[in-house]
Order: C-alpha cells, then sequence, then structure tokens
C-alpha cells in the first residue's frame, strides 16, 4: 500500500481536499535526487542544512489540525523544501494565497526550484520569502491560518498578531504540536498534542 493511502487507513488523513494535495502533490519531487527512491517512507528525511522534510505523518495531523481551505492566504514557515507549501498552494487554489518563509537562502532557492514543476508561483498562489520566519510577514497580513514546520521555544508574538479572528495557528513547541484559534485580538484557545519532534527553528540572533 502506498504511503497516502496508509495515511487515510491509519485515520491520519480524513479531509477531501487534503487527501487530494497529498495524492497530487508527490513527496519525491521535494527531496535531494540522492534520497528519492526514500519519499515512501514515513519518517522525516535530511535535505540539507541541518534541517529534513518532514515525517508525512506529522504533516498530515498539522493539516488536519490546520484545516486549510480554498481561498486561505496563509503563511508556510520554515518552508524547507516546499513540500507543504505547495500542499497548501494545492488546497487554497486560484483565489488564495501562500507565503513561504524560509530562512537559510539555498533551501528557499531549493524550495522555490521545486514547486515550479506545479506552477503554483506562475499562478500567483505561492510566494516565496528568505526572512526570519519568527516575525512573521507583515506585508501579506492578517493570515486565515499560519502553519510552522519548525520547533519555537515559544510562541511569537507577531504570529498571533498577524492572524484574523477566527483564524488558526499550527506550529511546535518543543515537543508537541499546539493549534491556537484567535477568539479575540487578546484571547486564544489552546491545544496541545504532545509526542512529536522537530528541527528548532532558525531564527535571526
Amino acid at each position: 500500500m502506498d504511503l497516502v493511502n496508509s495515511l487515510i487507513q491509519d485515520g491520519w488523513l480524513k479531509t477531501p481536499r487534503i487527501i487530494r494535495a497529498f495524492k497530487e502533490i508527490k513527496r519525491a519531487d521535494f527531496m535531494p535526487d540522492d534520497i528519492k527512491n526514500l519519499a515512501e517512507l514515513n519518517e522525516a528525511l535530511a535535505i540539507g542544512y541541518g534541517q529534513t522534510i518532514s515525517q508525512p505523518l506529522t504533516v498530515a495531523f498539522m493539516f488536519e489540525q490546520l484545516q486549510p481551505d480554498s481561498g486561505d492566504n496563509i503563511l508556510d514557515i520554515g518552508s524547507g523544501s516546499g513540500w507543504t507549501t505547495a500542499l497548501l498552494s494545492h488546497i487554497v487554489g486560484k483565489k488564495g494565497k501562500v507565503t513561504a518563509i524560509e530562512i537559510i537562502p539555498k533551501l528557499k532557492e531549493f524550495g522555490e526550484e521545486n514547486i515550479a514543476k506545479y506552477n503554483f508561483i506562475k499562478k500567483g498562489i505561492a510566494q516565496f520569502v528568505c526572512v526570519d520566519g519568527s516575525k512573521g510577514y507583515e506585508k501579506q497580513a492578517p493570515f486565515d491560518k499560519i502553519l510552522t514546520s519548525a520547533s519555537a521555544e515559544q510562541i511569537p508574538q507577531a504570529w498571533k498578531e498577524q492572524l484574523k479572528l477566527g483564524g488558526r495557528i499550527v506550529t511546535p513547541v518543543r515537543n508537541s504540536i499546539w493549534v491556537l484559534i484567535k477568539k479575540s485580538d487578546k484571547e486564544f484557545e489552546e491545544i496541545e498534542h504532545p509526542g512529536f519532534v522537530f528541527v528548532p527553528l532558525v531564527e535571526d540572533k
């Protein structure tokens, strides 16, 4: 059984639009040539510069918590190989926007090259920016959703401020995945899902 079907069978992938994205966007297209043959493995794999392409099970879980939808404006922090950006771009479609933030210049280029196969940049859905993700991205704010693929010590205030009312943040904090839902300018509903492992978020010191 292939990876996506096993994620569906094991209950990690549930939402039809998320399942469609996982089926259409091939993980192998976002991996260095020497490890493309490992794309069906359900584990995180090194892509250089101390970074990884996340474990598919973890990405599936985070997407189900994030609930990206058609037309959403989404911030994708720590975009790395570009895989999550491509998945999100597929889901938000022509009326949506995905801003991918990657602090490591070579990785930002790698992500852009990988996603070019799907024309999301050409269609104006995805854009890649090389900045410090901990500061969010004021230019495209406010966001419906914010996804982070690297672990922060705490959730930056900038992310909370750049989120729309009713929007959600899905981010690792240490070894838990946290879901924050914005109830008012100052109030967030917070849900913790422990038991995950991530690379740390790289910030400008």
